[in-house]
């Protein structure tokens, strides 16, 4: 499958299919799933990096065992729209992982979301253990709900 348009990819889905969110770190990928309506994202898991035959088999097994039909990838794009080695090594990821998986894939700005995260998390009392074990997952969770707010939002929206 290609990498589609944010907009375009809710076209790709079949009927209650969910969407995973994945923000790719250099050591974890924090996963975050949407419910079948594609209302609300629910940080789901944190997995530890090592191969990527191994990463990826595992998160082909959650497409399966969770109903996915896509995937939203957060890009680490830096505070002036640039993209840097992140970015590069983000998107080789995604495109290595489009030839294992048969799946529609948009990416998704992730600017700032685990600072907004971890403030959250802070605010909430969190001790720094705790955060340091759900911080991944949440900001998967953060970065799939701002594109399904995206979706909401160009469903209510007219053409002038």
């Amino acid at each position: 499958m290609p990498i589609l348009d944010p907009l375009a990819l809710k076209a790709a889905l079949k009927p209650q299919s969910r969407l995973l969110g994945l923000d790719v770190g250099e050591r974890t990928i924090g996963l975050a799933i949407s419910d079948p309506s594609l209302a609300v994202a629910s940080p789901l898991e944190t997995i530890r990096r090592s191969k990527f035959a191994a990463d990826a088999g595992r998160l082909a097994a959650i497409c399966a065992e969770r109903k996915v039909g896509g995937l939203v990838v957060g890009l680490p794009i830096d505070m002036h729209g640039g993209e840097g080695r992140r970015c590069q090594s983000v998107r080789q990821f995604a495109a290595n992982l489009l030839e294992k998986l048969d799946l529609p894939l948009a990416f998704w700005d992730e600017r700032l979301s685990t600072v907004a995260v971890t403030r959250a998390l802070i605010d909430a009392d969190l001790s720094r253990a705790r955060r340091s074990q759900v911080v991944d997952k949440a900001a998967a969770a953060y970065i799939l709900q701002g594109l399904l707010d995206r979706l909401a939002a160009a469903r209510t929206e007219r053409p002038a």
